[in-house]
């Protein structure tokens, strides 16, 4: 399958960026009210976590730490939460967050790849992650998320 690779500039610092990428607030915020649990060392577990279908504490995707390397990089397996899929633990992709300083902003380029054969989530993600990524930049920039009409 060929990776997904998205590029946003964002009118804020590396260091601003970083934070919504990893905060509770900034995840809350972004990731659809799902905070991002993880002590971030290389090797270990991470869950995104919140509201869904097991109640507000639901884990929506989970996996380990890839490489993190602060206001740089951040790179995860990734698996689908439980309630998803039954077989959630045979599915996985990894997701690759990188953080470049241009100027007085930041490229964000997001690379998720290496899927397994026939993973059911990867076209779901190939729309998901242009509204994801655009909610993340307008909270970088402004404090405010996207109002979607939900």
């Amino acid at each position: 399958m060929e990776p997904l690779k998205y590029e946003f500039y964002i009118g804020a610092s590396p260091e601003k960026v970083w934070d919504v990428l990893i905060s509770p607030e900034g995840t809350r915020a972004t990731f659809f009210g799902s905070e991002l649990r993880s002590s971030f060392e290389v090797g270990e577990p991470y869950a995104y976590v919140g509201p869904g279908n097991d109640g507000e504490e639901t884990v929506h995707v989970y996996g380990k730490v890839l490489a993190y390397e602060p206001q740089k990089t951040l790179s995860l397996s990734e698996h689908p939460g439980p309630s998803y899929y039954a077989n959630h633990e045979e599915l996985e992709s990894r997701i690759t967050f990188t953080l470049e300083p241009v100027g007085n902003c930041t490229k964000l380029t997001l690379v998720n790849d290496q899927y397994t054969p026939d993973h059911p989530s990867r076209a779901k993600a190939a729309g998901g992650w242009w509204m994801t990524m655009s909610i993340l930049k307008t909270y970088a920039e402004t404090g405010k998320t996207l109002d979607l009409g939900w």
